[in-house]
């Protein structure tokens, strides 16, 4: 009974920072689909969600903003590869996020990585200072 309250609480309040985190998906195959199927490009984003402070500030000055989220639900496929310390997360989901690490290299968080339609990479950015809205113009010039 509480989680159905706290959910619509969530919701009516904070509708953005909901909307945000229901657009990221954690199964990269589901991404570059999805990605495929409706053209979009993916945004894989590689992050310590609980530990990592350049992750956790990333989040909340940009990911969680209303611009990035309107932004990122009309133009990109979002995932989200996460290596937390204190949240809970299968077994199966930290090989998979293991191996995707190995696969593109990545050496650090945060790491974002575009990808066009067809599975591509085509950029690579991470944490930059600035508002949401300041990403969002970011993003769209890697996308050229």
């Amino acid at each position: 009974m509480k989680r159905p309250l706290l959910l619509l609480i969530a919701l009516l309040l904070f509708p953005s920072v909901v909307l945000s985190a229901s657009l990221w998906l954690e199964d990269s195959d589901r991404a570059f689909t999805q990605a495929r199927e409706q053209q979009r490009p993916v945004l894989m984003y590689f992050t310590g969600s609980d530990w990592c402070h350049w992750c956790i500030q990333l989040n909340k000055n940009v990911l969680s903003q209303p611009e990035f989220a309107d932004f990122a639900a009309k133009e990109l496929v979002l995932l989200k590869v996460d290596f937390p310390k204190r949240l809970p997360q299968s077994a199966a989901q930290a090989r998979r996020n293991d191996q995707l690490a190995r696969q593109y290299r990545v050496r650090g968080f945060p790491t974002l990585l575009l990808f066009n339609a067809a599975g591509d990479k085509i950029a690579t950015t991470g944490f930059r200072p600035g508002s949401a809205a300041d990403y969002v113009t970011h993003l769209q010039e890697l996308l050229k």
